[in-house]
């Protein structure tokens, strides 16, 4: 496979970035282009979560694993298919489930393809499958598109919005650092 998987330091900062932008409160503006993942820890116990990109398709939604199945959230879900996913639609309970009903793996096929053709591309490449039906289907066994039914089944607490509190904190701090500028600059 060509794509890395974020192991330790910049890299899985980086990764969990999208994270910390629902934490400030930036949800509604992430949730349009990504789905925000709770899982619970298939070791810990404890919530875990992703942020992952996500299309809708006949009012489901579905997300890639760009990692296959050494990605964490998946080695989860497959131990508890339980989760609470979280976009700008808002928070819900669901149970994930891998695509592998080769019409519903079509018809995602053509969502990602029309909404995100270079990352379906790039994805696709990966896994050495051309971009073609044919090929996606002789190889569905390679890919793995999550769906995410809604339930009424207990899941994981969604992520909270629990850094807004920066927000006024930062603006009082450009605040003073401009009214202290003035003062000294005279």
């Amino acid at each position: 496979m060509m794509r890395l998987y974020p192991g330790a330091g910049w890299s899985r900062v980086m990764s969990k970035a999208p994270i910390n932008f629902w934490r400030l409160g930036l949800g509604p503006l992430t949730g349009k282009i990504f789905l925000l993942i709770t899982t619970i820890g298939r070791v810990s116990g404890l919530p875990r979560r992703t942020m992952v990109e996500y299309h809708k398709a006949a009012g489901v939604k579905y997300a890639p694993c760009a990692f296959g199945e050494k990605a964490d959230w998946y080695k989860n879900i497959q131990a508890d298919p339980h989760v609470t996913i979280q976009t700008s639609d808002g928070t819900e309970s669901a149970i994930a489930y891998r695509v592998t009903d080769e019409d519903e793996l079509l018809a995602v096929y053509q969502v990602f393809k029309r909404r995100d053709p270079p990352l379906t591309k790039y994805y696709l490449s990966s896994l050495e499958i051309q971009d073609s039906p044919g090929d996606v289907l002789a190889n569905k066994d390679k890919i793995i598109w999550m769906g995410f039914e809604p339930t009424d089944e207990v899941t994981p607490p969604g992520q909270e919005v629990d850094l807004a509190w920066l927000w006024p904190l930062g603006l009082l701090t450009l605040l003073v650092i401009r009214i202290t500028r003035r003062l000294f600059s005279k």
